[in-house]
């Protein structure tokens, strides 16, 4: 790992569940020299990544917000697909989720939550594996073999969990079902208690960006209902990807590369 990443794994350690750490307790995480976590600290401090709290401490800085604005008006996944979202959740009364592929793993980069909404839904910025739920099922039926033996490998296990396939082949067989139904469903895979239900998102060369998809609690009194809607969906991605292919205002998105 060279030295950059290092310095920027330190930003890794920042969550809802732990906002605030100390120079010790990073340089403790870290495992690094105490003089280069300070370097590294210093830098990522100057650069308005991290902002200086009470007691030598560190929060995440100004600089995050100023990136996440400019993210906000130009990706065009954000920008053409967020009132798509939020016209889907109001046709539907579902909740709705836009989601990226983002190296290894999906990240959601708008949620519009109904007042039923289920607890634990994915929200603007949270991560989560590249397997199990509809979000990411859909994403693994579109990759490009090369990029899916990759997941395969790192992931075996949790695949076979899913129900995805315990082997290459049933895998491959599974994925191209989805794709050719071109929608996911499920119930509970990823988080108990959640019913998905996604369409994947292309940019104008076919390849696979992410997916929109809505999201209810799977003891909801419509989830009959929940589970017709895959053409509107559908009908939403499709939306967007042509939106995405027709953007001429910025650089031609590519599909997020697997790590």
């Amino acid at each position: 790992m060279s030295s950059q990443d290092k310095m920027l794994a330190l930003l890794d350690a920042f969550s809802v569940e732990a906002p605030v750490w100390s120079t010790e307790d990073l340089i403790e995480r870290s495992g690094l020299p105490p003089s280069t976590c300070y370097r590294y600290l210093k830098s990522l401090h100057q650069a308005g990544l991290l902002a200086r709290v009470g007691s030598g401490s560190y929060v995440v800085g100004p600089r995050v917000l100023a990136m996440d604005r400019i993210a906000r008006l130009t990706d065009p996944v954000y920008s053409v697909g967020s009132p798509v979202v939020q016209a889907l959740s109001q046709r539907t009364g579902f909740s709705a989720l836009l989601s990226v592929l983002y190296s290894d793993s999906v990240m959601c980069v708008q949620q519009v939550a109904t007042d039923d909404a289920p607890e634990g839904l994915f929200g603007r910025g949270q991560q989560r594996p590249l397997v199990a739920g509809a979000t990411a099922n859909i994403i693994l039926a579109h990759l490009p073999v090369h990029q899916l033996r990759s997941v395969f490998a790192k992931q075996a296990e949790r695949i076979a969990q899913a129900g995805l396939g315990h082997d290459w082949d049933s895998l491959r067989a599974n994925l191209k079902a989805i794709r050719l139904q071109g929608f996911s469903y499920s119930q509970g895979e990823y988080r108990p208690g959640i019913a998905g239900l996604a369409a994947p998102l292309f940019n104008r060369d076919a390849e696979v960006l992410g997916s929109i998809a809505l999201a209810t609690s799977t003891r909801s009194k419509r989830l009959k209902e929940f589970k017709t809607l895959a053409p509107t969906v559908m009908a939403a991605a499709a939306e967007i990807s042509r939106g995405i292919a027709r953007r001429v205002n910025v650089v031609d998105l590519p599909a997020r590369a697997l790590g």
